[in-house]
């Protein structure tokens, strides 16, 4: 079963270097090209190409050398520096990132090379307990049964297909099926990926497995719940749910992802009120456009924004941003604009008077963009702020002030502000 485009001597290259000597061992391609490549030949599906191999290597460390290790310093001996760009061996888990550069037309390729290895999840949502294990081990411990098929390669006329789980049969049906009755409980950023490939691929959960994600999410068997010390969150309710989410939104068709993910119940994972939320995708679209992070946006429908991004660790200028969110919520309660969609006292304030309220110095101007995108506030001043009003100067500028015989200093600055504030008096609300 040959790869589109891949260079046939390519896989005989890689073959060769695994099965050396007594201690050669079963090499497989695993992955996303597995499952693309039976999706477009037996499917009918475009194909999507292969922009890198994921392979996986059997063999321990014996010799203290993790066998995926072994398979690259033997790859880098047979084929030579003009071939291998660039090899990095990663300890932790016994992986290779091998850089090759063939000549034309097969140009380069990343080959990501791992140790067969055995997961096991002794603690639910912690990070699972790792050893070197055997090939079957390692497609034991993938999400989907769709992800758990491998190309054997160096056996027979041609790499054959591995398919221990049903992969094949749920490719047809178009079904995510998980590929144990625990694989939510034990790592719940499964169902993010789950609604990563709905989203890419038109798939949709497995009636076993949608009905294991409502039994998990109804008893949330994790001893961390909302609303617990974000801290003590464990890393799949935390930074692995970050990194989950974070790829959902760039990388793939977010609308159709996060209604899947809504559809079946799994918004709970990061917030019950997101969960019930209908309004995420209007806060997403205006964050696409007003240059917002994807990831504050759809935060900030919690129940307590600053609450879940603490737990999944967003970068410290998104938290900035949703604090400062918060101090606009009060600074317009407290003046009586919050909420406030025309008709009220505050539609009557000039444009000077809404620029010194958005412009206070704890606020930036993407706190301004987060409250637009949020809906909090009454819009239309808000958005003329953010087009128009946050652009225009004082008339003259310091330099011709300082020409008709203005001092530098404090009172230039002063003088300035106020010939600003005259301009914004003459603007239209």
């Amino acid at each position: 079963m040959p790869l589109p485009g891949v260079p046939p001597k390519l896989l005989q290259w890689l073959a060769a270097a695994a099965a050396v000597g007594p201690e050669g061992a079963r090499l497989a391609l695993v992955g996303g090209a597995v499952r693309d490549l039976l999706l477009h030949r037996r499917h009918k599906d475009p194909w999507r190409g292969v922009p890198d191999l994921d392979l996986v290597v059997e063999g321990g460390n014996p010799d203290g050398l993790p066998a995926a290790h072994r398979l690259a310093r033997r790859l880098q001996r047979n084929l030579g520096p003009e071939l291998v760009a660039s090899c990095r061996e990663h300890g932790a888990y016994g992986t290779v990132e091998i850089e090759l550069r063939l000549p034309p037309p097969a140009g380069s390729w990343q080959l990501d090379v791992a140790t067969a290895r055995r997961e096991d999840y002794p603690v639910a949502a912690e990070n699972p307990v790792v050893r070197f294990g055997s090939l079957d081990d390692d497609l034991a411990r993938r999400d989907f049964t769709i992800n758990a098929m491998a190309l054997l390669l160096g056996e027979g006329p041609g790499p054959q297909l591995l398919d221990p789980h049903g992969g094949q049969a749920d490719l047809g049906l178009r079904h995510l099926r998980f590929l144990h009755p625990h694989s939510l409980r034990d790592d719940p950023t499964r169902l993010l990926r789950a609604a990563r490939y709905a989203a890419r691929l038109g798939f949709d959960l497995a009636p076993c497995s949608l009905e294991q994600t409502r039994q998990t999410l109804a008893a949330w068997p994790w001893p961390w719940r909302p609303g617990d010390p974000p801290a003590q969150a464990p890393p799949a309710l935390a930074t692995r749910l970050r990194m989950e989410l974070q790829l959902l939104l760039e990388r793939e068709a977010w609308p159709l992802a996060l209604a899947a993910l809504q559809r079946w119940g799994g918004l709970l994972l990061l917030d019950p009120a997101l969960q019930a939320d209908r309004h995420w995708q209007r806060r997403l679209r205006w964050a696409t456009r007003l240059g917002l992070p994807a990831t504050v946006a759809l935060v900030a429908g919690a129940a307590d924004p600053l609450d879940l991004a603490r737990r999944l660790q967003l970068p410290q200028h998104q938290l900035r941003l949703l604090a400062g969110l918060n101090t606009l919520k009060q600074r317009l309660a407290a003046t009586g604009a919050a909420g406030d969609g025309g008709g009220g006292k505050a539609t009557a304030w000039s444009p000077a008077r809404w620029t010194a309220l958005l412009e206070a110095p704890e606020l930036r101007p993407e706190t301004v963009a987060l409250a637009l995108a949020t809906g909090v506030g009454p819009r239309r001043p808000l958005l003329r702020w953010w087009l128009r009003w946050r652009h225009l100067g004082s008339p003259l500028s310091a330099a011709a002030l300082i020409s008709a015989g203005e001092r530098p200093g404090p009172a230039l600055g002063a003088r300035l502000r106020q010939l600003r504030a005259a301009r914004l008096e003459q603007e239209r609300p």
